[in-house]
Order: structure tokens, then C-alpha cells, then sequence
């Protein structure tokens, strides 16, 4: 009409947004978590002054794994609950979605304190069940209800693994229990503890993105981003609980240990090639989590039980935050040569000085590096020393800080990271003392000679930038790299719709 008068575009720039409703649920799904928290450092607090694992009924069983992952899971989920009350906000299924969380931490807290079989293996089914539901919450996108259903058959196919594995081992020992299993394996043929070790290996390395059943995590970015943090930061190290639970089931047969070992390096080395090749933040921390998944089921293969859940603790800080922070860093940049700087000489000698410190420091901090003979210690202390070259080249490239100052400060923090490694391996291994076979001497094969040569070959192609002059080998990475096409939105205007 004639009379009215349209606003312009200054005015509406000025109107403030309405602040949502806060949820009832929001609130009081926080609350409840930040309390298990306390509750869970009350319990980590009194099993490290007794030593002792309780026992309820033939369901439950609290000992220091059960205390370190409640604190685990409940810290990582009041974190995610806390930043979700303003992600979230305004969200139609905002109620939904805590519920789904809530109920996740629930469930990982059952499953690390279960006794029984059947209770473990309902937890495991839930736990992948609810993870698939808020890798799709968002019901309308399409793209994120086909990522849930990967997702879900992947852990369908993990759960189905598991209850057959213990299926087959309380048919062999006549005990429905975790205790009972491991006090009859002594009765137990040869063939069928392969048989079901070879069962919970393949659950837990499905759970946890190993290769080739990465495709899953790869896929999952439909997830909100709280969703994603608590899936990177807590569930996919589902896989090293389940191998350091069932250690005495799995460690007992070198095979199995060896095939873990090269599952593991196998892993690691790929998801750290396909990182040089991505070009997008959030696949690259998908990558990353596979990467480190690898190494924290190479930890166990070596038999390093309690180093795998010192690795996953920390894994988990840093991948929370990376996903909490990543929508200050969402870019897509060329993955050659952005924000990269000559080292020379000097750069490598700082290097390699950096990284023989951070062994030696491993080494000592841990007692692991003791001769220069074969020994499980010493391949992970070679594949620190390696890790710790990797990332302190990679550092020192990207640093725009002075040159004098990168070469001082750079092997500080590293040697520090290192040490903070190894003093949370130490407490962890004291947490797990009263644990089954925390800890295991592995018997050297030609196997851990390859992986070392491999950690070696996989640096060197690195640093001579072999995996750039290959366009095959660039191509594969990057199709590796790829989540399933379902799950991908390929039009513009769909951004706009989700």
C-alpha cells in the first residue's frame, strides 16, 4: 500500500535475533553429568588409595579401568553438554538430543563396568545404537539419515562380532561372566580362543575407524559438532576398552597380537598419509582419528594396554577440542604449500635433536627403552621418536614466529608434550595394576621389524615430499579419503536448507 514504508536493508541489520528458550531438559541433563563427574573422581579417587575392584552381584565389576573411564566419560560429556546449551539452542529436537547424550554416558559407563556378558554386549549395542541417532539428528537432511545408517551397520556388524565372540567363550568356559571367562580359559582349546579373540580384534577395530572400516567416521561429519567431539572424543576408542578388558583373551595368542600390530601401523600410517591430502578441516580431523586410533590399537598389539588408555585419555582432550574450536578454523586451503616455511640445515638438526630428546625422555619416564635389543618398549619408543620428528618438522614449518625463537620453543613444547605422555602412561599403568594383563611381554617377530621399517619408510616419503611427485599415489589417498557420496552434499543451495 501507498501508506507503508519498506525497511531497508540498515534496518534490518539492527534487529536482534531472539534469544531462544533454554530447555528444562538442557539444564538438568547438565547438572546430572557435572554430578556423575564428581561421583566418578570420588571413585578414581578411592580405588587409587585401596588398589581394590568391587563387585555387584555377577553384573558389575568397579575396578581402576571402570574409575579412569567413568571419569573419562563423564568429564568429555559435561563439556559437551555445557557447550551444546548454546550450540543448540533454538534446535526443534534440542530435548532429543540431550537425551541421547545423556543416555550415551549412561550406557559407557554400564559397559565399562560390566561383569556380566550379556550386560556388556547390550551396552556395546547400545553405545554404537545412540552414537548413529546423533550422527542423524537433524531428520530432515538427508545426507545426515545416510550417514546414520552407515554408521549403524557398522556397529550392527561390530555388536554382532562381539556376541558371537562371547557367545563361543561362555560356551567354552561355562561362565557367563568376564571373571569366570578369564579364570576357565586355562580349559580352553587353542582354536577356539582364536577364534574368539579374532572376533573382538575385528569389533574393536570396526568401532574404532580402523582400516578399511573408516568409511563410517569419514561419513559422520553430518553429526552437530558436539555430537562429532564426543564420537572422536570418547566413543571411537570404544575398540582399545574392549582389547584392554578382554586382554587375557587376546594377548594369549601371538598371531593375534601380531595381526593387532600390523592392524594398528597399517592404520596410523594411512590416516596420517591421507591428512597430507585434505584439504577440508573437519575430514582432516576424521583422518587424524583414525590415525591415532591406529596407534592406540598398536599399543595394544605391543601389549601395552595401559600405554592405549593413557593415549586415549589424551587423544580424547585434543580431539574435543579441536571439534568444539573447529568452527573458528572451517576453511578449505591447497594442502602443499599454505603457511609452510624452508627449514634448512638447522631446522633439521633441531629436528632430530627434538625428537632422539623426546625418546630418550619416553624412554626413562616409562622405563620402555631399557637396551637397544628388540623389545616391545622399544619399537614404541622408535615410533615416538619418529612421531615426535614428524610433528616437530611439521611445527616448525607452520610457526610464524621468529626463526630463533621457533628453534628454542619448539623442542620445549614437544619435550613437554612427551613428558606429559608419559607421566599420564605411568599413572594409568598404577590405575591398572589390579587389571588382567595390563600389561604383557610380547615376543619379537619379523612382524615388529616391519612395522618399524614402515614408521621409518613413511617418514622418509614425507620429508622427501615422495607422495606429491606421485599423482597415483596422491589420487589414492585422496579417494581413500572420501566419505560415502550418500552422505555428501554437493549443491550450494542445499547448505542453505540444512
Amino acid at each position: 500500500m501507498s501508506g507503508e514504508q519498506t525497511p531497508s536493508d540498515d534496518d534490518v541489520a539492527q534487529l536482534s535475533e531472539p534469544t531462544p528458550p533454554t530447555s528444562s531438559v538442557a539444564r538438568a541433563s547438565t547438572w546430572a553429568v557435572w554430578a556423575l563427574f564428581l561421583c566418578s573422581v570420588g571413585v578414581l579417587a578411592l580405588a587409587a588409595r585401596t588398589g581394590a575392584g568391587w563387585e555387584v552381584a555377577d553384573y558389575l565389576r568397579i575396578d581402576g579401568l571402570t574409575a579412569v573411564m567413568w571419569v573419562v566419560a563423564t568429564f568429555f560429556s559435561g563439556i559437551v553438554h555445557s557447550y551444546s546449551r548454546r550450540y543448540m539452542a533454538g534446535d526443534r529436537d534440542v530435548d532429543r538430543f540431550y537425551y541421547r547424550v545423556l543416555g550415551f554416558t549412561l550406557v559407557v559407563m554400564a559397559l565399562t563396568a560390566a561383569n556380566h556378558v550379556a550386560l556388556f554386549a547390550a551396552a556395546w549395542l547400545a553405545m554404537g545404537l545412540l552414537m548413529a541417532a546423533l550422527i542423524g539428528h537433524v531428520r530432515d537432511w538427508e545426507q545426515a539419515q545416510a550417514a546414520a545408517s552407515l554408521a549403524r551397520r557398522s556397529f550392527l556388524a561390530s555388536s554382532a562380532l562381539l556376541v558371537a565372540s562371547l557367545a563361543v567363550l561362555v560356551w567354552a568356559t561355562g561362565s557367563a561372566t568376564i571373571t569366570g571367562i578369564f579364570d576357565g580359559l586355562e580349559g580352553v582349546s587353542r582354536t577356539v580362543v582364536l577364534v574368539a579373540a579374532g572376533g573382538l580384534v575385528l569389533a574393536a577395530i570396526i568401532q574404532s575407524a580402523l582400516f578399511p572400516f573408516h568409511k563410517w567416521v569419514l561419513s559422520s561429519m553430518t553429526a552437530p559438532t558436539p555430537a562429532s567431539a564426543l564420537m572422536h572424543a570418547g566413543f571411537v576408542n570404544a575398540g582399545g576398552v574392549l582389547l584392554t578388558r578382554f586382554a587375557p583373551v587376546v594377548a594369549d595368542e601371538l598371531a593375534v597380537m601380531s595381526a593387532v600390530v600390523v592392524l594398528g601401523a597399517v592404520s596410523a600410517l594411512i590416516g596420517q598419509a591421507m591428512i597430507l591430502v585434505q584439504p577440508n578441516v573437519k575430514r582432516e580431523l576424521g583422518c587424524s582419528t583414525m590415525a591415532q586410533m591406529g596407534f592406540m590399537i598398536l599399543q595394544c598389539g605391543l601389549g601395552f594396554f595401559a600405554a592405549a588408555i593413557a593415549h586415549l585419555v589424551l587423544h580424547g582432550f585434543y580431539k574435543a577440542y579441536l571439534f568444539l574450536s573447529s568452527g573458528a578454523a572451517v576453511e578449505q586451503t591447497t594442502p602443499e604449500t599454505a603457511g609452510r616455511t624452508h627449514l634448512g640445515f638447522s631446522g633439521l638438526i633441531v629436528s632430530l635433536v627434538t625428537a632422539v630428546g623426546g625418546g630418550a625422555l619416553f624412554g626413562v619416564l616409562t622405563g620402555k627403552a631399557t637396551s637397544l635389543a628388540l623389545t616391545g618398549g622399544t619399537v614404541l619408543t622408535l615410533v615416538v621418536v619418529l612421531t615426535t620428528l614428524t610433528a616437530a618438522r611439521d611445527i616448525l614449518r607452520r610457526s610464524t614466529l621468529p626463526t630463533a625463537v621457533r628453534f628454542v620453543s619448539v623442542p620445549l613444547v614437544v619435550l613437554t608434550a612427551i613428558g606429559g605422555y608419559a607421566v599420564a602412561f605411568n599413572t594409568v599403568s598404577r590405575m591398572l595394576s589390579g587389571v588382567p594383563m595390563t600389561h604383557v611381554p610380547t615376543e619379537m617377530t619379523v612382524v615388529h621389524s616391519l612395522v618399524v621399517a614402515l614408521f621409518a619408510g613413511a617418514y622418509l616419503a614425507v620429508e622427501f615430499g615422495w607422495h606429491r611427485s606421485s599423482e597415483r599415489l596422491y589420487v589414492s589417498l585422496l579417494n581413500l579419503s572420501q566419505p560415502d557420496p550418500t552422505t555428501v552434499l554437493t549443491d550450494t543451495e542445499e547448505y542453505n536448507d540444512v
